[in-house]
């Protein structure tokens, strides 16, 4: 799993934002039968103000949010609870590249201390669920929630970490 990483607030730069993403795709790579190798995505670690940003100009809400994802193509299904027709992956020289992942940094750290959650297990957390919006799956009907959150718990499960919901 080839994870490029672009910082910009320097605080994820000492909380490990690239060995969290890299252990989260490929858990949620591993869940879903596929090859870790192959594929790439692109994590932005950001501030409050960038995701704001971010979040007005793509979905029309001007405040911050935890993860947003653009996949690099449609994946979604038509019919509630279906799962998506999953990518092939590339190889070593030319990966699939599934998209982008932004992710920031002060909601993570609000939201873990509300939960009573480490920051690295959200984080963790946060970088799946957004992966998974990558490859096609979704939580806009509770059929589709299931499925989506079912592979979460599963793939968290596999790094030792307790199921979120």
């Amino acid at each position: 799993m080839l994870v490029d990483i672009v910082i910009e607030e320097p605080r994820w730069e000492t909380a490990g934002l690239e060995a969290l993403s890299e252990r989260a795709c490929t858990a949620a790579l591993e869940e879903l039968g596929l090859p870790p190798e192959g594929f790439l995505v692109c994590i932005m670690g950001c501030d409050d103000a960038r995701i704001a940003e971010l979040n007005a100009d793509f979905r029309g809400k001007p405040k911050p949010t935890n993860v947003l994802s653009w996949p690099s193509e449609e994946r979604g299904v038509e019919t509630p609870g279906e799962t998506p027709e999953l990518p092939e992956p590339g190889d070593e020289d030319d990966p699939e590249e599934l998209g982008d992942i932004a992710i920031a940094y002060d909601v993570c750290v609000a939201e873990a201390q509300d939960q009573g959650k480490s920051f690295e297990d959200h984080v963790t957390h946060l970088v799946l669920h957004g992966f998974l919006h990558l490859l096609g799956y979704d939580h806009m009907t509770g059929q589709d929630a299931a499925l989506m959150e079912g592979i979460e718990t599963r793939a968290l499960a596999r790094l030792g970490i307790a199921d979120p919901y």
